[in-house]
């Protein structure tokens, strides 16, 4: 139950003075959300420094300055488009403020000759002069008025002026409770020397002074206080996941052993490892919820394999989701062939699937006789019923949303849940995404398997890179060419032109895919391509994950420059997985930004997934890497990845100290951490609510 103190900041927008049906959209818009709350957590982007400056010799031009001076003289405009202009001075020169459209006789009563003023603006160079045009702030000094030392900028949108965006904060600012209790740890505030919650909001909102050091430090604390706020959140869900009951799943080594010594090489170390760390949750009798993170081609569908197979040996059947049709049928074959030659059954769901074939599965996976199943969103559908669902395994899971997920575990009782990303995540962000997971790592690649020379080259040898990619397809190889865009005139770089014109150039049937395409279309033109039917693709990026054609031996990307570190990554991984070398040509139009070159290096450098995700951290932010956004990370309102990553796992750590502490969910600092919860915690998913 909500906390009464709190009620006044989750009323809506209206309720704030001045704010009527023209106003609210617009800030609702601005805020991105509907409440008075929402207003609040919208941080200044920064502040101007408003002191008065002791001469206009200290002002440099392109900057916001305040300075005070004497009115000289006005100059009228000389013709329509020209400014009326007004000249300060002071000992050290002059300043002129220019004025476009205004009243002659209001500027003349507001600057006086020989009166002094105090005016603040953008300091501009006007033919050797500064000059600021249309003022912020005019004052009269004889009057004892002065601009406010500091003003905080706020991120705008169209009808809104900053003036009035910082008024009704800090009439938002009013409602903030001062007697909220303290959540975080006392000693690590003073150990950072951060503000209490609320005068950390005032800092920010309501500054009395220009005090970079004191933002820094403000923004740090509420950058916590969202941390340990999802911290604790996780922590809940973990805990009421342990009070549930799930499968006890235990199975003799032997049940492995017969998988791993039909194996044509060696499982790695961090196979055998996360296997290890599968089987130790499945036997502990409360709901596993673990993450297999590995980069492409490391072996995760293995790894599932043998959880699979622990599964059946105690008894209980497993169920494979892919997001689509393809990438099931795919798994299926994998799954059939690894398995099935050790007396497992295994079979395959998807929307495809009709009339007889479809109800053997059906019956199979009620009665069952059917132990393992690959398939689509068809697995969760309302007709179809398991007799023993005790493991549930989620393929590319930041292509499913938490409701499938969950209307897939209903099925069981409590079934234990893997999920599997084939998108590294730096590793310093591992808490902002997974933490809510267990999580294990697949950071070494099966043996034999051969790296992919990759090579960046300008667009103006295109014609080099299309005869190669003719050689490739007579020796009976298969090719990738991806595109940045579906469609788009006058630019051959989109798919659907550089499509035809490979077509017309090779003198041979191409495949075509995007986003654009109706589901059956692109799975079909996906399965010809996986066959055979077409040995060349063009395509988007919607075939950076899952496809698995080992006779594919070169992918080609044009503007390359234009992907981000991470995606090339995931698009250089569709190839490199046969027994032929295979190669990645980054194809990009010069001349190269110092980034973009930088981009292109590090690809050509390294296929470790996991140092190039570091790498694109760095180079674009959080906000932008692609793991993060494919892996469902939560968009936090204050924290900055790139500058507050640290404390993400020291919130996670004490919230965890906290909620499974002696006192546990009752003591005073839990009692707190509900109220910063309710304040700072994304509506991050069910599962993270209801702790499944």
């Amino acid at each position: 139950m909500r906390d009464e103190r709190l009620y006044p900041l989750f009323a809506g927008l209206d309720t704030l003075t001045g704010v009527g049906p023209k106003l609210l959209p617009l800030l609702q818009r601005l805020t991105g959300g509907t409440t008075v709350w929402d207003l609040v957590l919208l941080l200044p982007d920064r502040w101007v420094d408003r002191r008065v400056r002791a001469t206009f010799e200290e002002t440099v031009p392109g900057e916001v300055a305040t300075v005070r001076g004497d009115v000289i003289v006005h100059h009228a405009p000389y013709n329509d488009r020209s400014p009326y202009r007004i000249q300060l001075g002071d000992e050290t020169g002059f300043l002129t403020l220019a004025y476009f459209r205004a009243d002659p006789r209001w500027l003349k009563s507001q600057f006086p000759v020989g009166a002094s003023r105090i005016v603040s603006g953008r300091i501009e160079d006007y033919k050797g002069e500064r000059q600021i045009t249309h003022p912020d702030f005019v004052v009269d000094p004889a009057k004892g008025d002065s601009p406010p030392e500091v003003e905080p900028i706020y991120p705008l949108t169209a009808g809104l002026t900053n003036r009035r965006v910082h008024t009704l904060t800090l009439q938002a600012l009013g409602r903030v409770p001062q007697d909220l209790p303290e959540w975080s740890d006392p000693h690590l505030v003073r150990q950072r020397g951060w503000p209490g919650f609320h005068a950390a909001l005032a800092a920010l909102h309501d500054p009395k002074s220009y005090d970079p050091d004191a933002f820094d430090l403000a923004r740090e604390r509420l950058a916590y206080d969202e941390a340990i706020a999802r911290g604790s959140a996780f922590a809940l869900a973990r805990a009421a996941r342990r009070a549930r009951h799930a499968p006890v799943i235990k199975a003799p080594p032997s049940a492995i052993n017969r998988l791993t010594d039909v194996l044509p090489y060696r499982p790695t170390g961090a196979q055998l490892r996360a296997a290890a760390d599968i089987s130790s949750d499945m036997a502990r009798g409360y709901p596993m919820r673990r993450l297999l993170q590995g980069d492409v081609g490391a072996g995760k569908t293995l790894v599932a394999a043998m959880a699979a197979v622990e599964a059946a040996a105690a008894g209980y059947q497993s169920a494979f989701m892919a997001p689509t049709e393809v990438l099931a049928r795919q798994q299926f074959e994998t799954l059939d062939q690894l398995l099935s030659p050790l007396g497992h059954t295994v079979g395959a769901l998807s929307g495809r699937d009709k009339g007889s074939a479809r109800q053997g599965t059906m019956l199979g996976l009620s009665d069952g006789s059917i132990q393992i199943v690959a398939g689509t969103h068809a697995l969760f559908q309302e007709a179809v019923s398991f007799r023993k669902l005790g493991l549930i395994i989620v393929d590319e899971q930041h292509r499913f949303g938490v409701a499938d997920r969950m209307r897939l575990a209903s099925k069981s009782d409590s079934p234990h849940m893997l999920v599997m990303s084939a998108t590294p995540i730096p590793r310093t962000l591992a808490q902002a995404v997974h933490g809510d997971l267990e999580v294990s790592v697949l950071d070494e690649k099966p043996p034999g398997r051969k790296p992919v020379e990759t090579r960046a080259i300008p667009d103006t040898r295109i014609e080099d890179v299309i005869e190669a990619v003719g050689r490739a397809i007579k020796r009976g190889e298969r090719v990738f060419w991806v595109c940045p865009r579906v469609d788009a005139d006058e630019d051959d770089s989109s798919a659907v032109a550089r499509h035809a014109a490979l077509q017309d150039e090779l003198r041979i049937k191409a495949g075509l895919v995007h986003g654009r395409l109706k589901p059956a279309d692109k799975d079909t033109a996906l399965e010809d391509f996986r066959t055979g039917a077409t040995r060349l693709l063009v395509a988007t990026t919607v075939i950076e994950v899952g496809v698995d054609v080992p006779e594919a031996t070169i992918m080609v990307i044009e503007r390359a420059e234009g992907f981000g570190l991470a995606q090339l990554h995931q698009l250089r991984g569709r190839v490199g997985r046969g027994d032929k070398p295979s190669f990645c040509l980054l194809l990009y139009r010069p001349p190269l930004g110092e980034t973009a070159r930088e981009r292109l290096d590090t690809l050509r450098r390294t296929e470790d997934g996991f140092a190039i995700a570091e790498a694109d951290f760095r180079l674009r932010g959080a906000g932008d890497v692609l793991g993060m956004r494919q892996a469902g990370a939560t968009e936090y309102r204050i924290l900055e990845m790139s500058r507050h990553a640290d404390l993400l796992a020291i919130g996670a750590k004490d919230a965890e100290a906290v909620i499974t502490g002696a006192a546990g969910p009752a003591s005073e600092r839990a009692n707190a951490l509900r109220i910063v919860r309710e304040l700072l915690t994304p509506r991050i998913a069910a599962d993270i609510d209801n702790g499944s």
